[in-house]
């Protein structure tokens, strides 16, 4: 049965001209596999906590060389990667993430531009930055990286691939049954990175330059920047493949840790996790850290895993419903392949290398005075003392950009800040200062308006009358 719907499958897609045939084999490879059903179960009994040597803690890393000819030729060897095919869809906005506002009228990619300049000049060097699109980004970033075009970085752009959804109930490639606009198909994970890196010619074009590692992380992560101790450690130990991993908080629990199995670094997703281990995964005792997806990969490496077909990760099924049509999307996650690389290693880092920002709740903390920016660096005001950050939940009344943005005359003082709740119809005026644990409740069908300079401190506040 298998054979027969793998069979009909192949004869579609081969028909499908919108994609490259490099991309018909990589689609057709995915889905024989998904269709043999032999991934790998994990055993939860060959299951071991990963020692030091392993997962390499970051403060007993060496100090990178000082002086400046000594760090140059480090960073030579080093290409940033930025995942940018996200669209900020679930903020409210068009186009890419990469282009919402994050602080003082700079974009997440203006920041990231502003980092690699400021290396280049200080250190002389020729850090390139890659940006991996996905087809719903492409254009855009075209048109959005024009505005760098006189900045001292190379700026390369390529396209992840573009795989067909697949329609459940008869398991055909979706455009050639006529769905031939853009909802017919679909950007296959961030697993993907490795062939497109490969297939663009983008790989090729760096060795050619020299470059050794690339440093590959989300777009969004303002935590993710160049750090010269990791660059420094992998190319003495000849790593060819770090993830940074950080200790998980109770807010990370889903993230996927990293764990010792059969004599190899592997990654282990909750998807992954038998029924029955689920809380034990979720316990931050036994697995005390999550991957960021903060990855520094040998471009060698990638070169001779890609061209020998080895890279099989895990697949991820993403089931969905659109336009009332059940439809399956094959994925794969780009931190699954560490268990394919040599001298593979994690990297215990520090909370502030993992600084994501996936909601406007996000938004609110790097926009308030626990940070500042200097050279295109968000870094934490050293004034709060308690090293987690404070949790923010904003009603569905924040959740788009716009909607936040219009909400505050200015984002309040946050510092001293433990929690906040704030739901229904809620307006800050400007200069307001929050501190301990604060729950702002309005009524349904009430304007409720904080008036500017408010000191609130360990309050609930339902009302006027609570002010």
């Amino acid at each position: 049965m298998a054979d027969e719907k793998l069979a009909k499958l192949r004869e579609a897609v081969t028909g499908l001209g919108q994609i490259s045939d490099k991309e018909k084999s990589g689609f057709i490879s995915l889905v024989s596999r998904y269709l043999s059903g032999n991934e790998e179960q994990i055993e939860w009994g060959k299951i071991h906590t990963p020692t030091d040597e392993v997962v390499v803690p970051y403060d007993t890393l060496a100090a990178p060389p000082e002086d400046l000819a000594a760090t140059k030729a480090l960073l030579d060897k080093l290409a940033v990667l930025k995942l940018n095919g996200g669209l900020g869809t679930t903020m409210g906005c068009t186009g890419p993430k990469s282009v919402i506002e994050v602080r003082n009228g700079f974009t997440f990619l203006d920041l990231i531009v502003v980092q690699i300049e400021s290396l280049n000049k200080k250190y002389g060097s020729n850090v390139p930055l890659l940006l991996m699109n996905s087809f719903n980004t492409h254009d855009d970033t075209l048109k959005i990286v024009e505005k760098y075009a006189n900045s001292n970085i190379q700026i390369h752009t390529f396209n992840q691939s573009q795989y067909p959804r697949v329609v459940a109930d008869e398991f055909l490639p979706w455009p050639s049954k006529g769905k031939t606009d853009k909802d017919g198909w679909y950007p296959p994970g961030h697993g993907d990175i490795f062939p497109s890196l490969m297939n663009s010619g983008k790989l090729d074009l760096l060795l050619s330059q020299g470059k050794e590692y690339v440093f590959i992380a989300n777009s969004d992560n303002l935590g993710a920047i160049v750090d010269m101790k990791i660059l420094n450690h992998l190319i003495h130990k000849q790593n060819e493949y770090c993830m940074e991993v950080t200790p998980k908080t109770l807010a990370d629990v889903k993230g996927g840790t990293l764990i010792s199995y059969e004599g190899r670094v592997q990654l282990l997703e909750i998807a992954q996790v038998p029924d029955a281990h689920v809380n034990e995964f979720k316990s931050i005792e036994k697995f005390k850290i999550f991957n960021t997806n903060n990855l520094w990969v040998s471009l060698k490496a990638i070169k001779r895993l890609v061209e020998a077909d080895a890279l099989k990760m895990e697949i991820i099924p993403n089931p969905k419903e659109v336009e009332g049509v059940k439809v399956l999307q094959l994925e794969t996650a780009a931190g699954a392949a560490i268990r394919f690389f040599d001298h593979a290693i994690g990297m215990n880092v520090p909370r502030s290398r993992f600084l994501p920002v996936k909601a406007t709740s996000d938004l609110q903390l790097v926009q308030s005075d626990l940070y500042t920016l200097v050279d295109g660096f968000v870094t934490r005001n050293a004034a709060r003392t308690n090293p987690s950050n404070p949790s923010i939940e904003l009603g569905p009344e924040f959740k788009k950009v716009g909607c936040f943005l219009g909400r505050f005359k200015s984002i309040p003082s946050i510092v001293e800040l433990e929690s906040l709740k704030v739901s229904g119809d809620v307006w800050f005026g400007s200069g307001i200062v929050l501190k301990g644990k604060v729950t702002i409740t309005a009524k349904p069908g009430v304007k409720l308006e904080i008036p500017d300079g408010k000191v609130i401190e360990n309050k609930d506040i339902n009302g006027p009358e609570d002010l």
